[in-house]
Parts: structure tokens; C-alpha cells; sequence
């Protein structure tokens, strides 16, 4: 077998090599905890893989405790909790959101998107009818800021 160059090697891998020959880290893992009752959340879930990202998908019949556990704003909160490289994502966050916030990197435990807002992804309803709404950041203290908005 003839010998390869490492940049070669990866350019096989899909995912690994940008246009331009920079490098890329392979997309991490969405992992998101439901409730075994909801159905949006797995519309959620598809958008997700529209967008290019791989998820894991788990149930708990104690949702509380895992936006507990991951530190959620009781006011940030919505029906699903998943995570992704070190963020927690609250609700139908749309996917070019969680791009941009592992590309910018912010200094936040994570985005959320309260409630369940109709037109969201996940949420889209006959019609297209939609509700504004708004992607917070949060931190720690459950301090929240305005990360994007939509139908504004």
C-alpha cells in the first residue's frame, strides 16, 4: 500500500477537512433528555440532523431534576434538555443557534429558548403560523441575555 499524508488521511474522513484544507474537529454529540410523553421533542431532534448534527436521545420522567442538575433558569426552561460540548441546550433552540454559539464559544453554561413558541423548531404548526421568540443565554447566577431573536 503506498504511503499517505496525514492531511490526505483525514481528507477522507467526512467532516474532518474544510474547503481550503484547514482542519476541522469532528461535530460533537448532541445528547437530549426528554420526557417519554413529549412529541415535539423528536421534531426537535430531526431538525437537528437536518443541520448536520449526530444526537442521542434519552428519557427521564423526572425533567426537573436533570434542568436542575444542568443549572437551568426556572424562567429559561421548556420541555427538553440537551447538551453539547461542555453547553446545555433548553428547549427548540434553532441549529444555526448552537453553530454559532460552539463557534463563538461564549463564556455561558448555555442557550435556551423558554416555553414551547409556535413556528420554533420542533414547534411548527399547519399554517406556519408563528410566535415570536427570543434564544437567551444563561450563566450560573441564572442571569439571562438575548442571543437572537426571531419573528421580531
Amino acid at each position: 500500500m503506498d504511503k499517505i499524508s496525514r492531511r490526505q488521511m483525514l481528507a477522507l474522513v467526512p467532516g474532518v477537512m474544510a474547503a481550503g484544507g484547514r482542519l476541522l474537529a469532528a461535530t460533537p454529540v448532541i445528547q437530549v433528555v426528554k420526557d417519554p410523553s413529549c412529541g415535539c421533542c423528536m421534531s426537535w431532534v430531526a431538525h437537528l440532523e437536518s443541520a448536520g448534527f449526530k444526537t442521542s436521545v434519552s428519557e427521564s420522567a423526572d425533567m426537573d431534576a436533570v434542568k436542575d442538575a444542568k443549572r437551568v433558569p426556572k424562567a429559561a426552561r421548556s420541555c427538553h434538555t440537551g447538551t453539547i460540548d461542555g453547553y446545555v441546550v433548553e428547549g427548540h433552540v434553532p441549529a444555526s443557534d448552537i453553530k454559532r454559539l460552539l463557534q463563538e464559544r461564549p463564556k455561558v453554561l448555555g442557550l435556551a429558548v423558554p416555553g414551547m413558541p409556535a413556528g420554533s423548531p420542533g414547534m411548527e404548526v399547519p399554517g406556519g403560523r408563528t410566535q415570536p421568540f427570543d434564544v437567551l443565554t444563561f450563566d450560573g447566577q441564572g442571569r439571562t441575555a438575548v442571543f437572537a431573536s426571531y419573528g421580531r
